[in-house]
């Protein structure tokens, strides 16, 4: 079975990536996933019909903006912007509703616009028209023809957030009254997952009083360099046997990697199938993929998923699954090897071998130097390099890992010299996340209508404003919602279905909207 997250990238790159060596579209296997929102369910692609029976158009109708190539300078003139809409739901006075689904390319995201999604839900509720737009520098939304370092320097978090001002300012939507619904005229929604869930609150921080409400769910709004916290939720959350089993392996490889001899430590490599790999760190690194498959867990989708089934490779033994300790170090390391080298090796990385597959050394890969546009994982990493960090490796000494603590924050930086050398001409240097944490608040976003929902068993909780430790007061005006959901669960209704916690942060969500909007009233506004 193929992992989720591997499955929701191959459906929405529907164009061939410029750069993707493996099947689920990564440069190479050593990168983590993008925090990319679900791919909702799959929609008619027949015409769509209003509360007055008058057919629309189908949900996957493309519409294009001329969106500002730069905001600090409209002089530079314009380019095209992708966009999905529907008024399926919309009465005259109701709210427009708008997300980006952030780093990926868009289409095949409009099955937001549904109410399949909370986005739909608010629609149908408030009476509202929904809005998909793509997030530019992803897909085919970008100011240049290629993604040369030159070009991203426009690739920005501010440049972004200007877009989605600008857009709700100026755009002109194709439906009934759609020219005179901007803000102040219209109550605008702004909704997000993950990166463009921060992308909500940094908005509403940045430019007060555009967006009157906004939903951010699974926000990673605190930028971190040194994210050894994605992994925590996993160690807490995951099957007991397993994460005692998996720190287990972890500590004996990074001790026999460090310490041990040269026979020992090609023992573990004939294990695993990997002995060309003569890196030790991207051999140890490349098993963060195993926990990597925990972001595409969902509640309504069952223990078959590809998480389970590494569990239940090291945890099943003659139909026996250990207890609560695991069956410890050496059973555990040769069900390991054996599950990688039979089974999961030829998943992540089809045909490749080690070195192409899980190598971060080398400089002249195609993957670090092709500039051509739809090409995610390259613009992801230009945010990643220079703002966000996001950098997802061992625990501290002090702390519990399953993961490697041979693969540091180092590492990442090095392949950012190698993705934008011009960028960084004097080697390393380590993503300013103060600056964006300053600018844009991070953790300490205080914003009136501001709906925050985020998951205990999600990976990406502790950049969220419920990390451990954080303790930030859930109020009426910016509540804290969270359920015991995975990654941006709750913005699937689908997800609600079988687990109540989910479907109450929906729940409170849809009550949080109903009351801001009732209070909203026209105002005098311009276009930008």
């Amino acid at each position: 079975m193929t992992p989720l997250w591997i499955a929701s990238v191959l459906a929405c790159l529907l164009a061939s990536v410029a750069g993707a060596r493996l099947p689920d579209g990564r440069a190479h296997a050593n990168m983590p996933p993008r925090p990319i929102v679900p791919v909702p369910p799959a929609v008619p692609e027949d015409a769509v019909t209003s509360r007055d029976g008058t057919a629309l158009p189908p949900y996957n109708t493309t519409y294009y903006f001329d969106q500002l190539i730069d905001h600090n300078d409209p002089s530079k003139g314009t380019f095209v912007q992708r966009y999905w809409h529907t008024w399926e739901f919309y009465e005259e006075g109701g709210p427009i509703i708008l997300m980006t689904p952030g780093e990926v390319n868009a289409d095949g995201y409009y099955g937001y616009l549904t109410n399949g999604t909370i986005n739909g839900q608010i629609a149908q509720q408030q009476n509202g028209a929904t809005i998909v737009v793509e997030h530019r520098f992803y897909g085919y939304s970008n100011p240049y023809n290629n993604l040369s370092v030159e070009s991203l320097q426009l690739h920005t978090i501010q440049q972004a957030i200007d877009d989605l001002v600008y857009f709700a300012y100026n755009v002109d939507l194709p439906m009934p009254g759609g020219d005179s619904v901007e803000p102040g005229e219209a109550p605008w929604v702004l909704i997000g997952g993950s990166y463009s869930g921060a992308l909500t609150s940094w908005t509403m921080v940045n430019q007060p009083g555009v967006f009157y409400a906004g939903y951010a769910s699974s926000a990673v709004v605190e930028s971190i360099v040194d994210y050894w916290g994605y992994f925590d939720p996993i160690r807490q959350y995951m099957p007991a046997n397993c994460s005692a089993d998996v720190e287990a392996v972890i500590t004996y490889i990074d001790e026999t990697f460090t310490n041990g001899t040269t026979d020992e430590i090609n023992n573990i490599k004939e294990l695993f199938n990997m002995t060309e790999l003569t890196h030790l760190d991207d051999f140890a690194g490349a098993l963060r993929n195993n926990l990597w498959d925990w972001q595409s867990l969902q509640p309504d989708e069952g223990p078959g998923q590809q998480f389970f089934q590494f569990c239940d490779a090291l945890e099943v033994k003659d139909g026996v699954s250990a207890g609560s300790g695991g069956w410890g170090v050496d059973y555990a390391l040769n069900a390991w090897g054996t599950y990688w080298a039979t089974t999961y090796y030829p998943l992540i990385c089809g045909d490749y071998d080690p070195v192409t597959c899980l190598g971060t050394y080398d400089p002249t890969q195609s993957y670090y130097t092709d500039i051509e546009i739809n090409d995610s994982g390259r613009s992801w990493e230009w945010i990643v390099c220079n703002e966000v960090g996001f950098f997802q490796d061992g625990a501290p000494e002090d702390w519990p890992t399953i993961v490697t603590r041979l693969v540091q924050p180092s590492s990442d930086e090095r392949q950012c010299t190698y993705y934008f050398p011009e960028q960084f001409p004097n080697g390393p240097v380590t993503p300013d996340v103060n600056a964006t944490n300053s600018a844009y608040a991070g953790w300490f976003a205080n914003v009136t209508n501001l709906f925050f929902a985020n998951g205990q068993r999600d990976p990406w909780r502790e950049a969220t404003k419920s990390a451990d430790g954080t303790n930030f007061e859930s109020t009426s005006w910016q509540p804290i919602a969270e359920g015991d959901g995975y990654h941006c669960s709750d913005l699937l209704t689908e997800n609600a279905l079988v687990d109540e916690t989910v479907a109450e942060v929906q729940e409170q969500a849809l009550a949080s909207m109903k009351e801001w909007l009732a209070g909203w009233e026209p105002s005098s506004s311009s276009r930008k």
